[in-house]
């Protein structure tokens, strides 16, 4: 089982952390072959026109990021270490971003100054989950200053944007589009805040399920193995008997567990990762349903209106977290 040994985050540093939905042979492809490579990098609204890259020890790459208002934002570097399905070590050049944009680096820079943002160094690491992969992403500046003004441009939300566009390609590219529901939001609670209103017995029938439901505890045991059985009670008198088996619990990172629960239209079963990312302070939460063929996941997305409801089960989530 994999988890996370990585070494605290210096100064001169940007770390950041998710959890993709695919085997990570696959995410190594989305990072190292072009024509996967221009399909998600970037934040939303931008695209790659242009995409070049030599994925050897010293080989060279070049990706042209252009904004939704056209403006081009090329970055250039060479590529330091290459292990394939494992970790990758790439320099980061942005001279040739425009001029407002190193501005925003450094204030009343000097004639010549044309890259004050330094070349970075950015280690990308991809952790073996078997059909997941652990992505974590981190870049060295030259200074402190550097890593602050960077934070400051946006730099923690880009790239947050760009993996998500990453996770939906690396979905599609393993045959589980359109088998999956995914809901994402940024909760303001530290990860292992929310991590253990998750897990807690006493917390968690304070805010799961969606609004106007009541949700009973029979029994929880949160580890691996462990098993929570539960009945979430409508205001019409109807119950629906739930059952949640851990395959695995990697506090504050991770709960994979299969779910099955009763409706009147029959038993419904299928298999949920939740991830807890650090978001500065605050906990990038994704939850990933998986079922076993797309008549399922439209069943439960269509008829029981499952997006909606898992929304309304966060906004619990976060309003708990706020009171207590």
């Amino acid at each position: 089982m994999y988890t996370s040994t990585l070494r605290p985050v210096a100064a001169d540093e940007f770390f950041i952390s998710r959890l993709l939905h695919a085997p990570r042979a696959l995410v190594w492809q989305a990072w190292t072959e072009v024509q996967h490579l221009r399909r998600w990098w970037g934040p939303h609204g931008f695209d790659i026109p242009q995409c070049e890259a030599e994925v050897r020890v010293g080989g060279a790459y070049r990706v042209v990021m252009r904004s939704a208002d056209g403006v081009d934002y090329p970055i250039t570097g060479e590529f330091r270490e290459v292990m394939p399905i494992e970790r990758l070590v790439m320099t980061l050049d942005a001279t040739e971003h425009p001029p407002a944009w190193h501005d925003l680096v450094r204030a009343n820079r000097a004639p010549g100054d044309d890259n004050p943002a330094g070349v970075m160094v950015q280690t990308a690491s991809f952790g073996n989950l078997g059909e997941a992969t652990q992505l974590s992403i981190r870049t060295r500046f030259e200074s402190a200053a550097i890593r602050d003004a960077m934070l400051k441009m946006g730099m923690l939300e880009g790239w947050s944007q760009s993996l998500e566009r990453l996770d939906t390609l690396v979905i599609s590219e393993s045959g589980a589009a359109d088998r999956h529901l995914l809901v994402s939001r940024i909760i303001d609670a530290p990860r292992e805040r929310v991590f253990a209103a998750w897990t807690d017995p006493a917390q968690v029938v304070q805010w799961w399920g969606p609004r106007g439901l009541r949700t009973d505890t029979a029994s929880m045991e949160a580890r691996e193995g462990g098993v929570w059985r539960f009945t979430l009670q409508g205001p019409d008198g109807v119950a629906y008997p739930n059952q949640v088996a851990y395959a695995a619990v990697v506090a504050p990172e991770r709960l994979v567990y299969e779910h099955s629960v009763d409706v009147p239209a029959g038993a419904l079963h299928f298999r949920s990762t939740v991830s807890f990312a650090e978001h500065g302070g605050k906990t990038y939460l994704t939850l990933f349903m998986l079922f076993a063929t797309a008549a399922q996941r439209d069943q439960v997305a269509r008829d029981m209106g499952a997006i909606g409801e898992g929304n309304q089960s966060l906004d619990l989530l976060q309003d708990f977290l706020a009171k207590a």
